[in-house]
């Protein structure tokens, strides 16, 4: 009976066992309590066995009613402290109820609660960590978006195609973690690969190697398919041994640099590391690295032809260096036809660089304009003047010996002096320094005159500057 009457009260709920604990512990006792006091000790004011055994029945209820309150205060107190355990940080904590009454739905209450919050750690540590790759992904993207700006802006600048190349190489490096880049070009006139730019730990050698195209990148050339060494692309133990050995490289990505539609490049990234894969991603990027550096080798062809086919010196309207080599030696060729003399004159500005640095550029051009119409108006129909450098002016003076031609130097030289007299800056007034050149005194063809009439110059401006000189 006493079993099945624990049992009884095990299975009831907290509220119950606290009211027949604080029955137990109070209303019984005080009954049996005022029982005895007013039947037996006040009547007779003496002690009986019936009154100890109701004493010690008394004591005995109110001990059981409080070790049942002090069972449950220390299942309250149990739940408080992994509650607060819980709060404190500690999300792996898991209670376990010894029984099934209101202390208990806390308890599974509380596990429910940290094991969403657990769910919801986890969903948050791996947001966090795709949010990551995100950011990663997009600063990487941003730096090849700089990186192709940067070297667009090469291309539209007219820079020259070894900047480019040295841009191209740093900003290809930085991609897939990779520790040296590299930039090979055909040989003119031949086929053989040549390192034309390189970056990173062994930038050094790499400017060392030359490629033929039945090596290393033979299959690349062959099926035009990018050549790739990693975990999972490896290469004949043959060739393997010959890439690290030329290379000093354990994984590369190497993409084809194509000039109407014929490979002349090889643009490739690497490292040194073990186990190291390479994905599409890479590969597309590096494409685009590939296609920038394509354009500028394009466009600086182009940029050849132009110069070839233009005759004109855009700023100053003169002929343009090329034109007046082209014309002095035909005029040459005329003259050691028909045994008639050719003169050539070189004009270099006195002090240029100091008047430019000094007024900007706006000042100089202003300057190279007025000078070049003091040219126009003092040369015959026949004779041809261009600019030769940025500050060098070079006149082709047909059917002219050198005294003739002395005497026209004098003359221009003059007329400058004169022109820039007038500046109130003493700074800004421009003198000019000329040699003069004969065919065939001088010179048989257009680069012997060129060469004598600029040596002359430097004579010229290391006596004083502001003069002209002649060979004897």
């Amino acid at each position: 009976m006493a079993e099945r009457k624990n049992h009884f009260l095990v299975s009831q709920g907290l509220k119950y066992k606290l009211r027949v604990s604080a029955a137990l512990m109070s209303v019984l006792p005080l009954l049996v309590c005022g029982y005895l006091v007013s039947n037996y000790i006040l009547p007779s004011a003496g002690f009986k066995t019936d009154i100890i055994l109701s004493l010690s029945i008394s004591v005995f209820i109110a001990v059981v009613g409080f070790f049942l309150v002090k069972e449950v205060f220390d299942r309250i107190l149990s739940v408080t402290t992994d509650a607060k355990l819980i709060a404190a940080g500690d999300i792996s904590r898991r209670i376990e109820p010894s029984q099934e009454d209101e202390v208990g739905d806390l308890g599974h209450a509380l596990n429910q609660l940290t094991q969403r919050i657990r769910t919801n750690m986890d969903e948050l540590k791996n947001y966090g960590e795709k949010t990551t790759e995100i950011n990663l992904a997009i600063q990487k993207r941003v730096l090849v978006l700089s990186s192709l700006l940067q070297i667009s802006s090469l291309i539209s600048q007219s820079s020259k195609l070894e900047d480019i190349f040295r841009v191209a190489a740093e900003k290809a490096r930085l991609m897939a973690n990779s520790e040296s880049s590299y930039l090979f070009f055909r040989e003119e006139g031949a086929e053989t690969f040549l390192v034309k730019a390189a970056d990173g730990v062994n930038s050094a050698e790499l400017f060392k190697m030359k490629v033929e195209p039945h090596e290393i990148f033979e299959r690349m050339i062959k099926t035009n398919k990018p050549f790739i060494v990693d975990a999972e692309n490896i290469l004949p133990e043959k060739l393997n041994l010959s890439f690290q050995e030329k290379f000093k490289l354990k994984n590369t990505l190497a993409l084809p640099v194509y000039l109407r539609g014929r490979i002349v490049g090889i643009i490739g990234i690497g490292n040194a590391r073990g186990h190291f894969i390479y994905n599409k991603e890479d590969m597309e990027l590096l494409d685009i690295f590939a296609k920038q550096i394509s354009i500028a080798v394009e466009n600086d062809v182009l940029m050849h032809r132009v110069e070839k086919l233009e005759i004109r010196d855009a700023l100053t309207g003169l002929y343009n260096e090329a034109f007046i080599r082209n014309r002095l030696q035909e005029e040459i060729k005329r003259a050691i036809a028909y045994q008639r003399p050719c003169g050539l004159i070189i004009f270099d500005i006195d002090d240029f660089g100091e008047f430019h640095q000094n007024f900007g550029s706006l000042q100089a051009e202003a300057a190279l304009k007025k000078i070049a119409s003091l040219f126009k108006g003092s040369i015959g129909e026949v004779d041809r003047v261009g600019r030769f450098g940025d500050n060098e002016f070079a006149v082709v003076l047909p059917e002219k010996n050198k005294r003739q031609v002395h005497e026209i130097a004098e003359d221009v030289r003059k007329k400058i002096v004169f022109a820039f007299s007038e500046e109130q800056d003493t700074r800004k007034r421009l003198t000019i320094s000329a040699g003069v050149a004969e065919n065939p005194l001088d010179g048989i063809d257009s680069e012997e005159l060129v060469s004598k009439a600029k040596d002359l110059v430097k004579a010229a401006k290391a006596q004083g500057k502001n003069r002209t000189l002649s060979s004897l």
